[in-house]
């Protein structure tokens, strides 16, 4: 029997993920920091700290893949409004060395993959007039996507140095439906990440590979080449919500969200010269 690990379990795409795979693969470990509801049938559910490397080891013995989803968030909400950018601390421990344990834990046990969740906000600062993919170096855009920057040069690593299977997936806005203007380029539905998940877990023959966790929205930003030969095939378009975002009558997005690809963790701190990111 092939034992999967799904760390971050009850964050938004972990929850979806556990209540949409449940006996689609033989054993599914779920892990969170936060108390997790009983285990069903083919599952099992740890609490883990994943920033204690000695229960990071102990969480991953008997695994065959990793799907690392794990990680703080890089803006603090209140109210549903951005106040600011989640601190380094935070970032650091949770993000950081949490990611960089996952996968030192998963080298000595012989783990064969991770799929590991990054961000577009690791390359948030390019502008939307350049196509982002995966031939362009990072460009983080905070300290959430400089992590995430981070977790994906560690997958690299591990992949061509110890030969670990490493799946990338740079996630745009998770979300039930769009309620931004700038969704309807990043959306990412509940449906179409679990294609993505089950994809990047499922497909031979890896590497180190990247893939872009947005739908199929006829305004995406992304170049994704590797969605074909991963059978990742996204199904829902953020288009159909377009009028309704449109009859809300929103306001105009700030400077920042229309000219960078996710610039809006930036904004707390925003001290640069704008003339000069090219």
């Amino acid at each position: 029997m092939s034992t999967i690990l799904i760390t971050g379990a009850c964050g938004a795409i972990g929850r979806h993920l556990r209540k949409s795979l449940n006996g689609v693969y033989d054993r599914i470990r779920y892990t969170d920091v936060k108390a997790l509801d009983p285990a069903r049938d083919g599952e099992e559910v740890i609490q883990a700290d994943l920033s204690d490397r000695a229960a990071v080891a102990a969480l991953v013995k008997g695994c065959d893949t990793i799907v690392h989803m794990a990680a703080s968030l890089g803006a603090i909400r209140e109210n549903g409004k951005m106040v600011g950018e989640t601190s380094w601390d935070t970032i650091l421990q949770n993000n950081i060395i949490a990611t960089y344990n996952i996968f030192e834990a998963a080298y000595r046990a012989k783990v064969k993959r991770i799929v590991y969740a990054s961000s577009i906000h690791a390359h948030g600062m390019y502008r939307k007039t350049t196509a982002v993919g995966d031939h362009l170096p990072p460009r983080p855009d905070s300290r959430y996507g400089l992590s995430k920057a981070f977790g994906e040069a560690t997958g690299r690593f591990f992949a061509d140095k110890y030969g670990m299977e490493v799946v990338s997936l740079r996630i745009a806005t998770y979300k039930p439906e769009p309620t931004l203007i700038r969704d309807l380029g990043t959306w990412l539905s509940p449906r179409d990440a679990v294609r993505l998940v089950r994809a990047a877990i499922d497909t031979p023959d890896v590497h180190f590979d990247v893939l872009y966790g947005v739908s199929n929205n006829r305004r995406g930003l992304y170049e994704n080449p590797n969605a074909k030969r991963f059978g990742y095939f996204p199904q829902d378009d953020s288009e159909v919500y377009r009028d309704r975002l449109l009859a809300r009558n929103l306001p105009e997005e700030p400077i920042l969200h229309r000219t960078f690809h996710a610039a809006h963790l930036a904004e707390s701190e925003w001290d640069g010269d704008m003339s000069k990111i090219t």
